[in-house]
């Protein structure tokens, strides 16, 4: 059962900032689905949310040194500047972050262009993350607008791109997706918690899972903190346990 339903939510208590340790990163993911499991609406996550799902997004991005995000998902949800309010980067510095968290794109194909919003709109140099067979040219076109790392040879080597990451010091990362990302993640032990938005709808459709994999293969969670808001959205955040 569910907290009582509140019109304001204390995010900070329920999400507290993710703490690191030694030389391993903390990877935190976000998504939304809806009640019948789909990962989107009409193709994009951002059209299941509410106020109150936005609201703890931009926490959790006040809470990371660095977005992680597949390619995909930045295309589809048109992603650009971050724009955390001033309250948000006052509770940045506070914590040691920087003002803004950079952006890392995902990206094993090189499909992007430099005049895209990800790259125009950022506050600070976005990190593109790709493979060593990507394209050289579109390579070259991206070094000048992001900071590019190339890590593994046959797909985007996600260890070593934490690796890369923690070398520049983000080592909170948050990941937003999508599926085929966050899939990868799972597949590879490397998903610390989880934040789980429940839209009270059902869609129908044919929209995929949060969590795309070849094959099943279940990893356990604890349920760490569940709260409803007065749209009856329900927010889950699941550690490993």
């Amino acid at each position: 059962m569910s907290e009582q339903a509140t019109p304001e939510i204390d995010w900070w208590s329920g999400y507290p900032p993710p703490r690191t340790a030694g030389d391993r990163s903390h990877v935190r993911v976000n998504f939304i689905s809806s009640a019948d499991g789909s990962a989107t609406l009409e193709g994009r996550s951002g059209a299941l949310g509410g106020d109150s799902d936005r609201a703890l997004m931009a926490v959790l991005r006040a809470q990371c040194d660095v977005l992680l995000v597949g390619a995909g998902t930045v295309r589809a949800e048109g992603y650009g500047g971050l724009n955390l309010s001033d309250e948000l980067i006052t509770r940045r510095e506070a914590l040691g972050l920087a003002p803004v968290p950079r952006v890392a794109v995902v990206s094993g194909s090189l499909d992007l262009t430099p005049d895209m919003p990800v790259f125009a709109q950022s506050d600070v140099r976005p990190i593109v993350v790709t493979r060593t067979a990507a394209p050289a040219p579109a390579r070259e076109r991206l070094e000048e607008v992001a900071d590019v790392i190339v890590c593994g040879s046959i797909d985007t080597g996600l260890p070593q791109a934490l690796d890369a990451l923690r070398e520049l010091g983000l080592t909170r990362v948050l990941c937003e997706g999508g599926p085929h990302l966050f899939g990868s993640l799972l597949e590879l032990e490397l998903v610390d918690e989880v934040c789980l938005t429940l839209a009270p709808a059902f869609v129908g459709g044919t929209g995929g899972r949060i969590a795309d994999t070849l094959a099943a293969n279940p990893r356990s969670f604890r349920l760490a903190h569940h709260v409803s808001d007065a749209e009856d959205f329900l927010f889950l955040r699941y550690v490993r346990r």
